[in-house]
């Protein structure tokens, strides 16, 4: 039988190159937005290369409940982020060979109706996934529209079972909390990212691969889909790991 891989991950500004890597394996990725929004994680937030080093770029939030969902949050419009944002953009890229390409990728993104968190972030992965013309596309899904109970590991599980999957492909940060004893025995394989982070020509050296794959698209353009190349290890192999290094996901 082949793999049917299942990606599930919350919604991320702009992220780093190495999310890419991971939806280039997916048969199915599922937004994982209805879950509690995390102070200091990425979902609003990605750093960016500037001739001053390396600068946040922050979506700016309404007051945040405890507890409250990445899909419930809305961003403070009294801030005018895409404008500041974008300024950002252009001038740290302006001499980069596909800064008018990226910007247009940007005006894509800010041209989203919605003043939500989860679905601007969202956006900004569909919308620059879509520029690179992938060859294997993934089917699109929303946790919350799926109607799966439980939480942590049980309702990955559970998730990556109702979309008919046996492989299911996942960040580093996941050696932490996920249960991979309970999908082994569902007969759903768990692997990890084994992220590339393959150098290419970037603005303001020295080169770094955490910074938002706008970086990518404005120094190499469609060309840039070379440089995201996807492999995995085993969670036995990965969890044997003595340490885990510092990446995004």
């Amino acid at each position: 039988m082949s793999d049917k891989t299942v990606v599930i991950s919350q919604p991320m500004y702009f992220p780093w190159v190495g999310m890419f890597e991971q939806l280039c394996l997916a048969d199915d990725y599922v937004d994982y937005a209805d879950v509690a929004f995390s102070k200091g994680s990425f979902t609003n937030r990605v750093q960016v290369k500037t001739a001053a080093g390396s600068s946040w770029l922050t979506l700016p939030l309404q007051t945040v409940r405890q507890g409250q969902t990445i899909n419930e949050i809305a961003l403070n419009e009294r801030q005018n982020w895409r404008r500041k944002h974008r300024a950002t953009l252009a001038q740290a890229y302006a001499k980069a060979p596909f800064v008018s390409e990226m910007l247009t990728l940007v005006d894509e993104v800010f041209d989203e109706s919605s003043n939500l968190l989860g679905d601007v972030a969202m956006r900004s992965m569909l919308v620059a996934h879509h520029f690179f013309s992938f060859d294997r596309p993934f089917r699109f899904h929303r946790s919350a529209e799926l109607g799966v109970v439980g939480a942590s590991s049980e309702r990955v599980l559970k998730i990556v079972r109702l979309l008919g999957g046996n492989r299911y492909v996942t960040g580093h940060g996941a050696k932490n909390y996920l249960d991979h004893a309970i999908f082994e025995v569902s007969g759903v394989r768990v692997d990890y990212m084994d992220y590339r982070k393959v150098e290419y020509p970037q603005m303001h050296p020295p080169f770094t691969p955490f910074v938002s794959i706008l970086d990518l698209v404005a120094n190499l353009g469609k060309e840039g889909r070379r440089v995201i190349v996807s492999q995995t290890r085993p969670w036995r192999e990965m969890l044997n790991q003595t340490e885990i290094p510092n990446e995004h996901t």
